[in-house]
Protein backbone atom coordinates (compact mmCIF):
# COMPACT_ATOMS: atom_id res chain seq x y z
CA UNK A 1 0.00 0.00 0.00
CA UNK A 2 1.20 3.73 -0.98
CA UNK A 3 2.07 5.75 2.05
CA UNK A 4 0.37 8.77 0.16
CA UNK A 5 -2.22 9.52 -2.28
CA UNK A 6 -2.22 13.43 -3.93
CA UNK A 7 -5.15 14.42 -5.29
CA UNK A 8 -4.94 17.52 -7.99
CA UNK A 9 -7.90 18.80 -8.83
CA UNK A 10 -7.27 20.28 -12.45
CA UNK A 11 -9.35 22.34 -14.92
CA UNK A 12 -7.70 24.22 -17.30
CA UNK A 13 -4.50 23.78 -15.75
CA UNK A 14 -2.27 23.02 -18.97
CA UNK A 15 0.11 26.15 -17.88
CA UNK A 16 1.05 25.25 -14.94
CA UNK A 17 -0.11 22.01 -13.52
CA UNK A 18 3.46 20.69 -14.88
CA UNK A 19 4.89 22.16 -12.21
CA UNK A 20 3.08 21.26 -9.57
CA UNK A 21 3.05 17.67 -10.66
CA UNK A 22 6.87 17.61 -10.48
CA UNK A 23 7.51 18.89 -7.21
CA UNK A 24 5.38 15.77 -6.10
CA UNK A 25 7.21 13.20 -8.08
CA UNK A 26 10.22 13.47 -6.27
CA UNK A 27 7.94 11.11 -3.48
CA UNK A 28 9.40 8.07 -5.70
CA UNK A 29 7.12 5.03 -5.16
CA UNK A 30 5.46 5.29 -1.92
CA UNK A 31 3.28 8.16 -3.40
CA UNK A 32 0.16 7.66 -5.72
CA UNK A 33 -0.65 10.99 -7.93
CA UNK A 34 -4.06 11.12 -8.72
CA UNK A 35 -4.61 13.87 -11.63
CA UNK A 36 -8.52 14.48 -11.68
CA UNK A 37 -9.24 16.42 -14.72
CA UNK A 38 -12.74 17.85 -14.24
CA UNK A 39 -14.12 18.38 -18.12
CA UNK A 40 -10.84 20.75 -19.05
CA UNK A 41 -11.10 21.99 -22.63
CA UNK A 42 -7.76 22.50 -22.83
CA UNK A 43 -4.70 20.22 -22.98
CA UNK A 44 -4.93 19.48 -19.25
CA UNK A 45 -6.73 15.47 -20.24
CA UNK A 46 -3.47 14.96 -22.73
CA UNK A 47 -1.07 16.37 -20.21
CA UNK A 48 -2.12 14.19 -17.54
CA UNK A 49 -2.31 11.06 -19.78
CA UNK A 50 1.09 11.96 -21.00
CA UNK A 51 2.39 11.50 -17.08
CA UNK A 52 0.16 8.17 -16.07
CA UNK A 53 2.11 7.06 -19.28
CA UNK A 54 5.59 8.08 -18.10
CA UNK A 55 4.81 7.12 -14.38
CA UNK A 56 1.95 4.09 -13.95
CA UNK A 57 3.42 3.12 -10.95
CA UNK A 58 2.32 6.53 -9.08
CA UNK A 59 0.06 8.39 -11.57
CA UNK A 60 -2.60 7.85 -12.26
CA UNK A 61 -5.16 10.43 -14.72
CA UNK A 62 -8.97 10.42 -13.96
CA UNK A 63 -11.66 12.39 -16.05
CA UNK A 64 -14.76 13.61 -15.82
CA UNK A 65 -17.32 16.14 -16.71
CA UNK A 66 -17.24 19.41 -15.33
CA UNK A 67 -18.45 19.65 -11.87
CA UNK A 68 -16.24 21.72 -10.02
CA UNK A 69 -13.26 22.13 -7.20
CA UNK A 70 -15.41 19.90 -4.78
CA UNK A 71 -16.82 17.16 -7.35
CA UNK A 72 -12.68 16.55 -8.35
CA UNK A 73 -11.56 16.39 -4.68
CA UNK A 74 -14.71 14.45 -4.23
CA UNK A 75 -13.30 11.76 -7.18
CA UNK A 76 -9.51 12.16 -5.47
CA UNK A 77 -10.84 10.85 -2.48
CA UNK A 78 -12.65 7.72 -3.83
CA UNK A 79 -9.92 6.44 -5.75
CA UNK A 80 -7.31 7.14 -3.09
CA UNK A 81 -5.36 3.91 -1.72
CA UNK A 82 -2.80 5.24 0.18
CA UNK A 83 -2.61 5.16 4.45
CA UNK A 84 -2.66 9.33 3.88
CA UNK A 85 -4.10 11.89 1.01
CA UNK A 86 -3.39 15.10 0.53
CA UNK A 87 -4.66 18.00 -1.81
CA UNK A 88 -2.98 19.79 -3.71
CA UNK A 89 -4.25 22.44 -6.19
CA UNK A 90 -2.86 22.02 -9.63
CA UNK A 91 -1.56 26.02 -10.01
CA UNK A 92 0.24 25.46 -6.17
CA UNK A 93 3.03 23.06 -5.48
CA UNK A 94 5.51 21.75 -2.75
CA UNK A 95 8.96 22.01 -1.09
CA UNK A 96 10.64 18.68 -1.59
CA UNK A 97 12.88 19.10 1.29
CA UNK A 98 10.20 19.20 3.55
CA UNK A 99 7.64 16.50 1.63
CA UNK A 100 10.53 14.02 1.88
CA UNK A 101 10.57 14.88 6.21
CA UNK A 102 6.71 14.66 5.54
CA UNK A 103 7.25 10.79 3.90
CA UNK A 104 9.87 9.83 6.62
CA UNK A 105 7.58 10.83 8.96
CA UNK A 106 4.38 8.64 7.80
CA UNK A 107 7.09 6.00 6.76
CA UNK A 108 7.99 6.07 10.71
CA UNK A 109 4.00 6.05 11.87
CA UNK A 110 3.53 2.65 9.00
CA UNK A 111 6.58 0.98 10.69
CA UNK A 112 5.94 1.59 14.45
CA UNK A 113 2.19 0.87 13.25
CA UNK A 114 0.70 4.05 14.88
CA UNK A 115 -2.47 5.30 13.45
CA UNK A 116 -2.64 9.32 13.34
CA UNK A 117 -5.85 10.79 12.22
CA UNK A 118 -4.28 14.27 10.61
CA UNK A 119 -0.94 15.55 9.85
CA UNK A 120 -0.80 19.23 10.17
CA UNK A 121 2.21 21.35 8.28
CA UNK A 122 2.38 25.05 7.37
CA UNK A 123 2.23 26.67 4.46
CA UNK A 124 3.80 29.87 2.60
CA UNK A 125 1.62 32.18 0.56
CA UNK A 126 3.05 32.53 -2.57
CA UNK A 127 2.36 36.08 -3.71
CA UNK A 128 2.67 37.13 -7.06
CA UNK A 129 5.10 40.63 -6.74
CA UNK A 130 4.96 40.25 -2.69
CA UNK A 131 8.46 40.88 -1.11
CA UNK A 132 8.09 39.07 1.95
CA UNK A 133 6.44 35.79 1.79
CA UNK A 134 3.92 35.18 4.91
CA UNK A 135 4.32 31.32 6.51
CA UNK A 136 1.18 29.96 8.21
CA UNK A 137 2.89 28.51 10.75
CA UNK A 138 1.49 26.70 14.10
CA UNK A 139 4.49 26.16 16.50
CA UNK A 140 2.79 28.36 19.04
CA UNK A 141 -0.77 25.93 19.00
CA UNK A 142 0.66 22.67 18.47
CA UNK A 143 2.93 20.47 20.17
CA UNK A 144 6.07 19.01 18.31
CA UNK A 145 7.81 15.85 17.82
CA UNK A 146 4.87 13.51 19.69
CA UNK A 147 1.22 12.63 18.93
CA UNK A 148 -0.97 14.96 20.37
CA UNK A 149 -4.70 15.36 21.19
CA UNK A 150 -6.97 18.02 21.26
CA UNK A 151 -6.84 18.65 24.90
CA UNK A 152 -3.06 19.59 24.40
CA UNK A 153 -3.73 22.23 21.89
CA UNK A 154 -3.53 25.95 22.17
CA UNK A 155 -5.54 28.66 21.25
CA UNK A 156 -5.29 29.79 17.87
CA UNK A 157 -4.14 33.48 16.90
CA UNK A 158 -6.83 35.73 15.22
CA UNK A 159 -6.23 34.91 11.39
CA UNK A 160 -4.75 31.56 12.43
CA UNK A 161 -6.56 28.20 11.14
CA UNK A 162 -5.91 25.02 10.27
CA UNK A 163 -6.40 25.23 5.94
CA UNK A 164 -6.76 22.53 3.52
CA UNK A 165 -2.87 23.42 2.55
CA UNK A 166 -1.75 22.46 6.12
CA UNK A 167 -4.05 19.06 6.52
CA UNK A 168 -3.31 15.56 5.24
CA UNK A 169 -5.56 13.08 6.94
CA UNK A 170 -5.87 9.32 7.21
CA UNK A 171 -7.73 8.55 4.31
CA UNK A 172 -10.01 6.08 6.16
CA UNK A 173 -10.98 8.93 8.07
CA UNK A 174 -11.81 11.14 5.02
CA UNK A 175 -13.93 8.50 2.95
CA UNK A 176 -15.59 7.42 6.12
CA UNK A 177 -16.82 10.75 7.65
CA UNK A 178 -19.30 11.70 5.69
CA UNK A 179 -17.82 14.62 3.81
CA UNK A 180 -19.52 15.39 0.21
CA UNK A 181 -18.53 18.59 -1.20
CA UNK A 182 -21.00 20.17 -3.59
CA UNK A 183 -20.49 20.53 -6.92
CA UNK A 184 -19.59 23.92 -9.38
CA UNK A 185 -18.94 25.43 -5.77
CA UNK A 186 -15.96 27.26 -4.82
CA UNK A 187 -14.54 27.63 -1.41
CA UNK A 188 -15.09 24.40 -0.73
CA UNK A 189 -11.86 23.96 1.43
CA UNK A 190 -12.90 25.24 4.15
CA UNK A 191 -15.70 22.33 4.21
CA UNK A 192 -12.60 20.21 3.78
CA UNK A 193 -11.04 20.82 6.51
CA UNK A 194 -13.79 21.70 8.94
CA UNK A 195 -16.02 18.77 8.19
CA UNK A 196 -13.73 15.79 9.30
CA UNK A 197 -12.46 17.49 12.68
CA UNK A 198 -15.24 15.91 15.15
CA UNK A 199 -13.59 12.38 13.92
CA UNK A 200 -9.96 13.61 14.20
CA UNK A 201 -8.59 12.03 18.00
CA UNK A 202 -4.82 12.32 17.28
CA UNK A 203 -2.50 14.66 15.39
CA UNK A 204 0.88 14.99 14.40
CA UNK A 205 2.68 18.52 13.67
CA UNK A 206 5.59 18.92 11.15
CA UNK A 207 7.52 22.24 11.56
CA UNK A 208 7.91 22.18 8.13
CA UNK A 209 7.22 24.81 4.96
CA UNK A 210 5.48 22.20 2.91
CA UNK A 211 3.00 23.40 0.93
CA UNK A 212 3.61 26.87 -1.33
CA UNK A 213 -0.14 28.23 -1.97
CA UNK A 214 -0.03 30.75 -5.04
CA UNK A 215 -1.97 33.96 -5.44
CA UNK A 216 -1.06 36.03 -8.33
CA UNK A 217 -3.34 34.60 -11.39
CA UNK A 218 -6.18 37.16 -12.53
CA UNK A 219 -8.89 35.00 -12.62
CA UNK A 220 -7.75 32.94 -9.24
CA UNK A 221 -11.08 32.16 -7.59
CA UNK A 222 -9.25 33.96 -3.86
CA UNK A 223 -8.85 37.13 -5.73
CA UNK A 224 -11.46 39.47 -3.76
CA UNK A 225 -13.20 40.91 -7.05
CA UNK A 226 -13.76 37.25 -8.64
CA UNK A 227 -14.95 36.66 -4.25
CA UNK A 228 -17.56 39.29 -4.54
CA UNK A 229 -18.47 38.49 -8.15
CA UNK A 230 -19.20 34.81 -6.57
CA UNK A 231 -20.15 36.17 -2.76
CA UNK A 232 -23.09 33.77 -2.87
CA UNK A 233 -20.88 30.59 -3.08
CA UNK A 234 -19.11 32.06 -0.20
CA UNK A 235 -21.88 32.53 1.75
CA UNK A 236 -23.76 28.64 0.60
CA UNK A 237 -20.03 27.49 1.98
CA UNK A 238 -20.55 29.69 5.26
CA UNK A 239 -24.08 28.23 6.03
CA UNK A 240 -22.83 24.71 5.69
CA UNK A 241 -20.20 25.15 7.69
CA UNK A 242 -22.79 26.56 10.09
CA UNK A 243 -25.40 23.22 9.75
CA UNK A 244 -22.12 21.27 10.18
CA UNK A 245 -21.53 22.65 13.23
CA UNK A 246 -24.97 21.99 14.20
CA UNK A 247 -24.79 18.14 13.61
CA UNK A 248 -21.75 17.76 15.86
CA UNK A 249 -20.95 16.36 18.59
CA UNK A 250 -18.38 17.97 20.30
CA UNK A 251 -17.36 17.32 23.91
CA UNK A 252 -14.08 18.54 24.06
CA UNK A 253 -13.57 22.57 24.76
CA UNK A 254 -10.35 23.17 22.61
CA UNK A 255 -11.95 21.32 19.70
CA UNK A 256 -15.00 23.55 20.03
CA UNK A 257 -13.52 26.49 20.93
CA UNK A 258 -11.13 26.01 17.65
CA UNK A 259 -14.35 25.71 15.50
CA UNK A 260 -16.38 28.47 16.82
CA UNK A 261 -12.79 30.62 16.03
CA UNK A 262 -13.06 29.10 12.30
CA UNK A 263 -16.67 29.70 11.52
CA UNK A 264 -15.97 33.61 12.99
CA UNK A 265 -13.41 34.22 10.62
CA UNK A 266 -15.40 32.55 7.51
CA UNK A 267 -18.18 34.95 8.50
CA UNK A 268 -16.21 37.76 9.12
CA UNK A 269 -14.97 37.34 5.42
CA UNK A 270 -18.29 36.61 3.35
CA UNK A 271 -19.49 40.18 5.88
CA UNK A 272 -16.74 42.07 4.46
CA UNK A 273 -16.86 41.33 0.96
CA UNK A 274 -21.00 41.98 1.32
CA UNK A 275 -19.91 45.37 2.85
CA UNK A 276 -16.92 45.83 0.09
CA UNK A 277 -19.17 45.40 -2.92
CA UNK A 278 -20.81 48.31 -1.78
CA UNK A 279 -24.43 47.34 -2.98
CA UNK A 280 -27.73 47.35 -1.60
CA UNK A 281 -28.37 44.00 -2.14
CA UNK A 282 -25.20 42.18 -1.02
CA UNK A 283 -25.65 44.86 2.45
CA UNK A 284 -29.59 42.96 2.21
CA UNK A 285 -27.19 39.62 2.02
CA UNK A 286 -25.45 40.51 4.84
CA UNK A 287 -27.71 40.82 7.21
CA UNK A 288 -29.92 37.78 6.15
CA UNK A 289 -26.71 35.88 6.79
CA UNK A 290 -26.66 37.38 10.23
CA UNK A 291 -30.59 36.63 10.86
CA UNK A 292 -29.69 32.94 9.38
CA UNK A 293 -26.26 32.67 12.19
CA UNK A 294 -28.59 34.09 15.00
CA UNK A 295 -31.80 31.43 14.25
CA UNK A 296 -29.08 28.17 13.70
CA UNK A 297 -26.24 29.03 15.69
CA UNK A 298 -26.20 31.36 18.80
CA UNK A 299 -23.38 30.81 20.26
CA UNK A 300 -21.55 32.33 16.87
CA UNK A 301 -23.69 34.59 16.67
CA UNK A 302 -23.10 36.06 20.07
CA UNK A 303 -19.30 35.45 19.37
CA UNK A 304 -19.91 38.21 16.26
CA UNK A 305 -22.44 40.30 17.68
CA UNK A 306 -20.30 40.99 21.04
CA UNK A 307 -16.40 40.19 20.13
CA UNK A 308 -14.22 42.32 18.70
CA UNK A 309 -14.14 40.45 14.87
CA UNK A 310 -17.96 40.49 15.51
CA UNK A 311 -17.87 44.15 15.79
CA UNK A 312 -15.96 44.77 13.31
CA UNK A 313 -18.30 43.98 10.53
CA UNK A 314 -21.66 45.48 12.02
CA UNK A 315 -20.56 49.43 12.94
CA UNK A 316 -23.48 51.10 11.80
CA UNK A 317 -23.30 53.22 8.64
CA UNK A 318 -21.28 54.04 5.79
CA UNK A 319 -18.78 55.46 7.77
CA UNK A 320 -18.73 52.33 10.00
CA UNK A 321 -18.67 50.30 6.80
CA UNK A 322 -15.50 52.54 5.83
CA UNK A 323 -13.90 51.79 8.68
CA UNK A 324 -14.50 48.12 8.83
CA UNK A 325 -12.95 47.57 4.67
CA UNK A 326 -10.43 49.99 6.74
CA UNK A 327 -9.27 47.52 9.42
CA UNK A 328 -9.72 44.35 7.44
CA UNK A 329 -7.07 45.78 4.76
CA UNK A 330 -4.82 46.23 7.52
CA UNK A 331 -5.24 42.54 8.70
CA UNK A 332 -4.56 41.57 4.88
CA UNK A 333 -1.49 42.84 5.13
CA UNK A 334 -0.50 42.25 8.24
CA UNK A 335 -1.72 38.37 8.04
CA UNK A 336 -0.23 38.32 4.33
CA UNK A 337 -3.55 37.00 3.19
CA UNK A 338 -5.21 37.57 0.31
Amino acid sequence: MKLLSVVIPCYNSQDYMRYCVESLLSGGQEVEILLVNDGSSDRTAEIAEEYAHKYPDVVKAIHQSNGGHGAAVNTGIQHATGLYIKVVDSDDWVDVRSYIKILDTLRQFSIENQQVDMIVSNFVYEKEGARYKKVMKYENVLPEGRIFRWDDIKHFHKGQYILMHSVIYRTRLLQNCGLELPRHTFYVDNLYVFTPLEFVEKIYYINVDFYRYYIGREDQSVQENIMIQRIDQQIKVNKLMIDRAQQMNIKNENLQHYLLRHLEIVTVVSAILLIRSGTAENLRKKKELMRYIKENDLRLYRSLKYGIMGRLINLPGRAGRKISVGAYKISQRLVGFN
